[in-house]
């Protein structure tokens, strides 16, 4: 933990995320409306026009703009930490007997119990809060008000320290303070000395904290007690749910009800400008803006969160699923290819920049969490990128902000040239049109990954391929690859055995199930193999393109076709008919072993391809 004075390292995330905050805060900014505590005559002293808004996930980053580290004293939002250390020292039912966790109605320094019970009606108000304070245990003041200082430093992650000045100040004037502890000690609810319990609230109150800090300690309340930058357990999961609960219906003094109706987040304010906010498993907020409403509560602060949580969806009664992780899988296209089978020379190239374009597989609920955390890990590889793949087709339910961010993500690559795809075959992000425009910043968007893939390899082939590097779209048979290694003039009688023959877009050329009708080598255009899946739609197996081949596996075996081969586009293919090929081994054994050797190396690169492709994505196999 870092000492008093010293930062930890938490740097101020940017991107989507930062923008957002940044625009409820030029929003909020405007209004100077509410006035300075004054009742404290060091806090009238305050800056009135300072404003810092700070958002902390419940992984430790940290998003926020404006006086992000002006130093302000803590004052009321201690009053859930120390609420939760009393939790820890004395436990629940010692606490209970002393502290209701009722709202109250009443101003936060009233000076009265409940009539019935006769106890503080809850910690969050300074009757509760005294109370609290008084029961934290240690040798001596000094010892217990170090044990409360050490707590909040856990929640914050560094040391904290207390304002001198602040502190004279209330001490100075804190009469009703005292008459509340008096009338505590009265009623039974305090046994010790009241001015030493009511000392120790006043001091609490002084501890000196930043609207980053505040972030972090909502932060780790988020994460069920344990700070997520340092990792060190600051209350049990068991405590913070109690401690949460508490804020959520008292955190916000007399103006509670509307806060949970508009805001809906545990939540409590100090006078001296700050305000923190929790979404469990998800985010802490923090605001500080000095100036209050009449309630006691920061007017921009209340505006900022009021704000951040429509736009951010939130409200901790809106119904989902719990927050998870959104990326499934991630790879490059060098990692797992498409299945379009390439030439060797651009499986060269796609070895060397493949990792330029990359998949991301979501899935679940993509909410703000999940949302948030997919465009984090994609803006931490965007320098490295020129093509990306969104995969949503197993993505559930999608919220509007998590709209917004894919949308502004993509717009935010496409301005530094990396083209983006989508596969959303279902429309879930509201694309019904996929642009050919490769400067349009609204992308591609795909039915299904590996077309999507392909043309993430085509744009990498394209960027990086030699410009002097010829593109093969058409070859003679003698040239073909499957007939390279033979002498000129065995290559040359062999070809004679072919035919050629012509197919158009969309024609079949063997069908599932048919008998072997030869060996087929592509001249000019695409084949497509395909299969029937269990979802009974039509995939492809592999595309391929000139100077390959198909229907080894049945000239060989004597099997029919397992699957169906179409022109993809315009075709041209030389055909070794089965009565042919079958002639060879007594004719020209030579040529035929030859001409297995070839067809043998090709098939090895497919399966090679194959087997990478699964090593990446084996859960889907």
């Amino acid at each position: 933990m870092a000492q008093a004075g010293e930062a930890i390292e938490r740097t101020i995330e940017s991107g989507v995320v930062s923008r957002i905050v940044n625009d409820v805060y030029q929003l909020c900014r405007p209004d100077d409306s509410g006035t300075l505590a004054d009742y404290i005559p060091e806090l009238a002293a305050a800056q009135p026009d300072s404003f810092a808004l700070c958002l902390a996930t419940a992984d430790g980053r940290i998003y926020g703009t404006g006086d992000l580290d002006v130093s302000f004293t803590i004052q009321s939002i201690s009053k859930p930490f120390t609420y939760a250390l009393a939790l820890a020292d004395r436990g629940t039912e010692f606490v209970d007997a002393r502290i209701d966790v009722e709202p109250s109605g009443e101003a936060f320094n009233e000076i009265s119990l409940d009539p019935v019970t006769e106890r503080p009606r809850n910690p969050m108000i300074n009757a509760g809060a005294i109370t609290a304070a008084s029961m934290i245990t240690g040798g001596d003041p000094a010892e217990r008000f170090e044990r409360i200082r050490r707590c909040y430093s856990r929640f914050a992650g560094r040391e904290l320290s207390m304002n001198e000045a602040v502190y004279a100040s209330e001490a100075r004037t804190g009469f009703r303070n005292r008459a509340i502890g008096y009338m505590l000690r009265s009623f039974g609810i305090i046994d010790s000395d009241p001015d030493e319990a009511v000392d120790r609230y006043f001091r609490q109150c002084s501890l000196d904290v930043t609207c980053r800090d505040l972030a972090l300690m909502a932060a780790t309340l988020a994460n069920n007690g344990r700070n997520p930058v340092t990792g060190e357990r600051a209350l049990s999961a068991a405590l913070t749910e109690r401690v949460l609960s508490v804020m959520t219906t008292c955190g916000m003094y007399n103006a509670a009800g509307d806060w949970v109706t508009s805001v809906g987040l545990p939540a409590k304010s100090g006078v001296g400008g700050g305000i923190v906010a929790v979404l469990p498993g998800q985010i802490g907020i923090a605001v500080y803006s000095p100036r209050l409403d009449a309630h006691g509560n920061s007017v921009r602060g209340v505006a900022a969160c009021r704000e951040l949580s429509q736009r951010l969806e939130l409200h901790f009664l809106h119904v989902t699923r719990a927050a998870r992780t959104a990326i499934r899988a991630g790879y490059s296209v060098a990692e797992v290819p498409s299945r379009l089978r390439r030439t060797t020379d651009e499986i060269a190239v796609l070895a060397e920049h493949g990792h330029r374009a990359r998949v991301y597989e979501l899935h679940g609920d993509l909410l703000f969490a999940g949302a948030e955390s997919a465009v984090r890990t994609i803006e931490a590889q965007a320098g490295e990128l020129e093509a990306l793949v969104v995969d949503l087709r197993r993505v559930g339910e999608v919220s509007a902000i998590a709209v917004r961010m894919i949308d502004d993500l993509q717009t935010e690559l496409a301005a530094i040239g990396v083209r983006v795809a989508l596969v959303d075959p279902d429309a879930k992000l509201g694309h019904v049109v996929s642009s050919l425009d490769p400067d349009d910043p609204r992308g591609r968007v795909f039915i299904d990954r590996d077309t999507a893939t392909e043309w993430c390899e085509d744009i990498v082939l394209e960027r990086h391929r030699a410009g002097d590097e010829p593109v093969c779209t058409s070859i003679a048979i003698e040239d073909h690859p499957a007939l390279a290694a033979l002498e000129d003039g065995d290559r040359v009688e062999l070809a004679k055995e072919f035919e050629v023959r012509t197919f158009a877009r969309g024609e079949v050329i063997a069908r599932r199930g048919s008998a072997r009708s030869g060996l087929y080598l592509i001249l000019e255009g695409r084949v497509r193999i395909t299969f029937e899946g269990s979802d009974r739609r039509t995939h492809r197996l592999v595309s391929l393109s000139s100077g390959m081949s198909f229907g080894e596996i049945p000239m060989l075996v004597g099997t029919p076709f397992v699957n169906e081969a179409r022109a993809e586009s315009g075709v041209r293919v030389a055909v070794l008919k089965p009565a042919r090929f079958d002639q060879l081994t007594s004719r020209a054994p030579q040529l035929k072993l030859a001409l297995l050797e070839r067809l043998a190396a090709g098939a090895y690169a497919q399966m090679d391809a194959a087997v990478r492709a699964i090593a990446v994505r084996g859960g889907d196999y």
